[in-house]
Order: structure tokens, then C-alpha cells, then sequence
């Protein structure tokens, strides 16, 4: 099973991950976020429905994912679009969208200001 995991990460915590990659060793399947804000404001309740049905479901259309959804196709576009520049989403050669996760760990802590 394939996990991605969303957390909460420094600019240094994101580097030296980076850097440990380069060098070899594995870091797992990890999407950062600066802030949880920035997490709350990229994967929005409809995104999150929309990573729900394409977790495991394999490449699809655009078309299909609303079909799914039961959403309107132009919006799911948009959160698509959103979902791909965050690099949570991927594009076939084919040009179908995936989730090529099996399931989606978020890790992040809040603590008293």
C-alpha cells in the first residue's frame, strides 16, 4: 500500500529532507505544506471529497471525477487544477488524472501561541 503523507513543515525541515534524499536515502512519499492554513486552503472540503473517490480509483478523467462526485465538471476542473500545482495530483501521459496514492496520512501538531 502506498501512503502520502501531507504535513506541516519548515523551509529548513523541507532542506534537509531534501538534502538527506540526495543522498540517497529515502524520505517516503511526502507533500509539505508552510502552514496549516496554506494545507486548510489547498485541500478545501469539496478537494478533500475529491481526493477521497480518486484514492486508489486509478487515472480518470476530469468528466469522470465530477461524474463521481456528482459536482458541476468546470468546478472539479478547477480543484484539479489546484490539487496538480500542489503537486498532490499527477497527469497521465494520456492526459487522465491520478491519485497515485492508496491512502493519505496528514501530520501535523497545533501548539498554544
Amino acid at each position: 500500500m502506498r501512503t502520502v503523507t501531507l504535513e506541516i513543515s519548515s523551509r529548513e525541515k523541507i532542506s534537509q529532507r531534501f538534502l538527506r534524499a540526495f543522498e540517497g536515502k529515502p524520505q517516503g512519499d511526502v507533500i509539505s505544506f508552510e502552514s496549516p492554513e496554506l494545507l486548510f486552503r489547498v485541500i478545501s472540503g469539496k478537494r478533500w471529497d475529491l481526493l477521497k473517490i480518486m484514492t486508489g480509483a486509478g487515472p480518470m478523467t476530469i468528466r469522470e471525477a465530477a461524474r463521481r462526485m456528482k459536482r458541476d465538471v468546470k468546478a472539479v476542473h478547477t480543484d484539479v487544477h489546484v490539487l496538480l500545482n500542489a503537486g498532490i495530483l499527477q497527469k497521465t501521459e494520456e492526459g487522465l488524472i491520478v491519485f497515485p496514492f492508496d491512502a493519505v496520512h496528514v501530520d501535523f501538531m497545533l501548539n498554544a501561541a
